[in-house]
């Protein structure tokens, strides 16, 4: 049983249940996008009643922000500008343990409307925006875009499509290239 089971006497526990829900969600998300993720499903995975979905989080859209910015904008807020980058192409292709599966969710999510697509502009704005503060050149903010582009690119191709040789590349072979490339990108001409 879960901690949101309906025994009588049993202790809820709103914290452990809330967890519960955005980990199933950001799972789901994921492997399906938001579109085809369910709010029934969700709570199944979480082993909670999808009521308690509308209780902690009001919506799906809003678990998915929620789902998100845990992921995304935790990152940044924990993140200093000049590692954004290498530690978010690090966390996506981290071989061992959870992989961070925030652009997957992003890329698999890309075509639903309404709040999720406003959801993802805003985290791929704020990304792009501290991107852009490592550089001084005069077209910092396409420079910004380009890195990445270029890191949602590496991740539709090694996660969703599943292309070789990209799939199956060594996680530190993919770094050492794109990190090149990206600082070359992203300097400032002092």
């Amino acid at each position: 049983m879960t901690a949101q089971s309906e025994e009588p006497g049993r202790k809820r526990d709103a914290a452990a249940t809330r967890q519960a829900l955005l980990d199933a969600a950001a799972k789901l998300f994921a492997e399906r996008g938001f579109d085809r993720t369910t709010v029934r499903d969700i709570a199944k995975l979480a082993g909670v009643n999808q009521s308690l979905l509308f209780r902690y989080f009001g919506s799906k859209e809003a678990l998915f922000e929620a789902v998100i910015a845990r992921s995304g904008r935790e990152q940044l807020a924990a993140t200093p500008a000049e590692r954004l980058f290498s530690t978010s192409l690090r966390s996506m292709l981290d071989p061992a343990g959870q992989p961070n599966r925030a652009l997957e969710t992003y890329l698999r999510s890309s075509g639903s409307d309404g709040v999720a697509a406003t959801i993802r502009h805003e985290v791929g704005r704020e990304y792009a925006g501290v991107l852009a503060t490592l550089t001084d050149a005069p077209d910092a903010e396409l420079r910004a875009d380009l890195a990445l582009a270029w890191l949602m690119g590496i991740a539709l191709v090694r996660e969703i499509s599943g292309l070789e040789p990209l799939a199956g590349a060594d996680p530190d072979d993919i770094c050492r290239l794109v990190l090149a490339a990206t600082k070359t990108l992203l300097e400032r001409s002092e």
